[in-house]
């Protein structure tokens, strides 16, 4: 018996391409809002010795784009999870926290 003859088993995603569309669009903000803000505390630099807000200014955004990535993976996992997400969808989640936990551990010194 082939997967669709079993009764009981869901059907596959390609049945459904507006519901995974909806699951992945869900993480996809999520990923463009933190990229905004690890995009924003890469690009921070300070402009001299006398520039003593820089430092908070990039923990910050870092900070913001890390909180934004867990809501990612967590909105990532409930859909690979229902099997409308396939498991390479956390590689974004990993890349950008990785990335927003560099930078804050990295924020420039005046």
């Amino acid at each position: 018996m082939t997967e669709q003859e079993i009764p009981g088993t869901p059907a596959p995603t390609r049945r459904r391409p507006v519901a995974t569309a909806v699951w992945a669009a869900v993480p996809l903000g999520l990923h463009a809002l933190a990229g905004f803000f690890v995009l924003s505390a890469l690009l921070t630099h300070s402009e001299g010795p006398w520039d003593r807000t820089v430092t908070g200014t990039v923990r910050l955004m870092a900070g913001l784009g890390l909180a934004v990535e867990l809501l990612a993976l967590a909105a990532t996992a409930a859909g690979v999870n229902t099997g409308r997400l396939r498991r390479w969808w956390y590689a974004p989640v990993a890349a950008l926290a990785l990335t927003a936990l560099a930078r804050m551990v990295f924020a420039p010194r005046p």
